[in-house]
């Protein structure tokens, strides 16, 4: 790592409609004629970091203004000077983004003005095409939205800043989170890291070079529809020799209680916010050591309680066996403490199980849902492998020494009613096996 970081030469990226990334940028526009402050581009001088946000519609409160709104209240005035505030408006609702941006403008109108705040749009044309057969919206498709809207925002702020922050549309800041990012950095020598880490939870705060930017964008593009960012990310950063990760702590950056992530998403439609977790009956299992002090049974609650064991192993499991079959639609499962990432899971996966047998009941085949990355999952489920889910099975994947905190282990669901079995969709039918992070 001393010696700096090499990257290697990629193959062409599939083309984009409207030959995106032209050095005019004219497949980037925000709606001037709804309002003119909105149509503020990047003639701004370059500042030290820019913060990057992709932004869609969904249902309940605006989580991109609250996003705003703690990015600005909890930097410095001389904090602001440094940032530049890049958003993609990445929905092609024209109600929405006629809102969004006379709503953002009418708040921000001085960072707009000074070109600290900074609104773009790609039209929908500007994407690849995706097949889906019958209509549906499969992995693939969604991977590809999620990779191409970020290879946008990555391209355009490729000049704007020194690094690039790469943040979601609703999250809450740390205070004076600037100073911290460029603490953390200046103990670094700039060739010896392509990715610093101020938030374990899938792509959120993640801190580039702008200056691979565009190799990162080509990247994604390349593989648009083959894994969701998060992964990429790690794989770049695996390719531009960066072999481990580099977690900055204290985090900087938390998910909002109510916001939809993308992490390893399997979800057939995506437009809504889903309800809140369910708590479907059930009763959890596990062979790892535990006290009374935090039983098994806390990982799976909706309060502030959680499970603690230590010393784990290959093969050690705690399994959440419902008290009747369930249509899942969602799992989410975080270990590890939420300040610091301490305790996490660091090699694990979660299994979906059916047919129940014997007292106490265990499942009889299971399904390979996915891995955690970073100790953290939030996975929406196929209705091909979320029909009549009995078992939800955490799984330890390598011997760990030390404590194990999980918090918890969400799902979405129902009960299940009978209905004929679902038809299988094949562009799922590849295996789950490269989501691995060396961390």
């Amino acid at each position: 790592m001393e010696g700096g970081l090499r990257t290697g030469r990629l193959p062409k990226a599939p083309e984009l409609s409207l030959q995106s990334f032209p050095s005019e940028w004219s497949w980037v526009w925000t709606y001037p004629l709804f309002h003119k402050l909105a149509a503020f581009a990047c003639h701004a001088s370059q500042a030290w970091l820019t913060v990057g946000i992709t932004s869609e519609s969904r249902e309940g409160p605006n989580g991109l203004l609250d996003t705003l709104a703690s990015l600005y209240h909890t930097s410095s005035t001389s904090e602001q000077k440094q940032m530049t505030v890049l958003v993609h408006l990445a929905d092609s609702d024209p109600t929405w983004l006629r809102r969004t941006i006379i709503r953002i403008s009418s708040l921000y109108r001085s960072q707009i003005l000074t070109g600290q705040l900074l609104l773009i749009h790609a039209p929908p044309d500007a994407y690849p095409a995706v097949n889906d057969a019958q209509n549906k919206v499969s992995r693939g498709q969604i991977y590809s939205k999620q990779n191409v809207d970020h290879a946008f925002l990555m391209s355009f702020a490729t000049k704007l800043s020194t690094y690039f922050l790469l943040i979601e549309d609703n999250v809450f800041c740390a205070p004076n989170f600037v100073n911290h990012i460029r603490s953390k950095v200046g103990y670094r020598k700039p060739n010896t890291w392509v990715l610093l880490e101020f938030s374990n939870m899938g792509f959120l705060g993640k801190l580039l070079h702008s200056r691979d930017l565009p190799l990162l964008a080509h990247f994604l593009l390349l593989f648009h529809k083959e894994r969701p960012l998060n992964w990429l990310l790690l794989h770049f950063r695996t390719l531009l020799g960066q072999q481990s990760s580099i977690l900055c702590r204290p985090f900087l950056f938390y998910h909002r209680l109510t916001h939809l992530t993308f992490e390893n998403k399997t979800l057939i439609g995506h437009e809504k916010d889903p309800p809140d977790p369910y708590t479907l009956s059930g009763t959890v299992y596990t062979d790892m050591r535990f006290s009374d002090t935090h039983s098994p049974q806390e990982a799976y609650t909706l309060d502030e309680s959680f499970f603690w064991s230590y010393n784990v192993t290959t093969g050690n499991y705690l399994t959440v066996i419902l008290n009747n079959p369930a249509n899942l639609n969602r799992v989410q499962v975080r270990t590890g403490s939420i300040t610091d990432g301490k305790y996490i899971l660091e090699k694990g996966q979660v299994e979906l199980g059916y047919d129940p047998e014997g007292t106490p009941p265990q499942c009889t085949s299971f399904t390979l849902l996915g891995r955690l990355v970073q100790g953290q999952m939030d996975q929406f489920i196929l209705e091909s492998i979320g029909y009549k889910v009995s078992c939800v099975k955490l799984a330890v994947n390598a011997n760990q020494v030390g404590g194990l905190m999980i918090r918890h282990i969400y799902i979405w669901g129902e009960n299940a009613k009978n209905r004929k079995d679902v038809q299988i969709d094949n562009d799922d039918d590849d295996d789950d096996d490269d989501y691995d992070d060396d961390s």
